[in-house]
């Protein structure tokens, strides 16, 4: 009759070692059940290029006039251009050049962005992707309207005929307010839809196609004072997880001319895609 209590302590005792082995090995397993962390892949490009080398000397022959006529000592300090200050090469490099012709002053500069995101569920390219959009924002290229008709100008004045712009106060003797230092106006040239001389082309601010994954072209005419007008046209496009940014710029030495807004344009985004293939090399 002693032996029957023994048997029931050692089926109790067997039992209550298998609930705590099964307790621990559910334990066990809710740590490799719980959430997991996925790292976002890493952007295809690690490096940038050297911006003041970037730009073919042809190229800058043709974007720089009045380089040519200087001593050739001169030349090449102008051609050889300035790089940008910048903390961090790895991460962001530019360059600028400058030339003074007769006839006008030339401004080209070029900036190259390599974005990397800091947080591991955010990929390099949706970074970029968010901070290229910012840019473009930024921009306002939706702002920028074709006028209801051609502005009042003089017949047969300078900036009538160099170009149209596309704004009130865009050329010499126009009846709109010409624009201050600090009142910019998104400018438009010659060929554009509503603009004296009826052209097809449309040289507003607008974004752009074939050049990298996303890029977009502004146009800006300023005048402080009594002095020249300047235009600057920017070409912006990202690639991958690197954003680049042209501008491109033209003040004459004459007060009644404006800058023609095709040529800055073609020769800014034909920069642009040579640039687009220095960084895929």
């Amino acid at each position: 009759m002693a032996y029957v209590p023994g048997v029931a302590l050692l089926a109790a005792l067997a039992v209550g070692c298998s609930a705590g082995s099964d307790g621990s090995a559910s334990d066990a397993d809710s740590k490799p059940g719980g959430p997991t962390v996925t790292t976002a892949p890493p952007g295809k490009y690690r490096t940038l290029p050297a911006p003041c080398r970037a730009v073919p000397g042809s190229t800058l022959k043709d974007l720089l006039p009045g380089v040519a006529e200087l001593p050739q000592q001169q030349q090449e300090k102008a051609f050889r251009g300035s790089p940008t200050v910048t903390y961090d090469t790895d991460r962001k490099v530019g360059c600028s050049w400058k030339s003074d012709a007769p006839d006008s002053t030339r401004n080209l500069s070029i900036d190259f962005e390599r974005v990397v995101s800091y947080d591991p569920a955010v990929s390099d390219d949706d970074r970029a992707r968010t901070l290229y959009a910012k840019k473009e924002t930024a921009a306002d290229l939706s702002g920028v309207t074709t006028p209801p008709g051609p502005p009042e100008k003089p017949a047969g004045s300078a900036a009538g005929e160099e170009t149209g712009t596309g704004k009130p106060g865009g050329g010499e003797g126009s009846a709109g307010p010409s624009p201050s230092a600090s009142g910019s106006i998104s400018g438009t040239a010659s060929g554009t839809p509503g603009a004296p001389g009826g052209g097809s082309e449309d040289l507003r601010p607008r974004v752009l196609d074939g050049l990298g994954d996303a890029a977009f072209l502004d146009d800006l005419l300023t005048r402080a004072g009594s002095t020249a007008q300047h235009r600057t046209v920017s070409v912006v496009f990202r690639t991958s997880n690197v954003i680049v940014t042209v501008r491109y710029g033209e003040q004459p030495a004459l007060v009644t001319k404006v800058p023609d807004s095709k040529e800055l344009q073609d020769k800014a985004q034909a920069l642009a895609r040579k640039l687009a293939e220095v960084i895929s090399e």
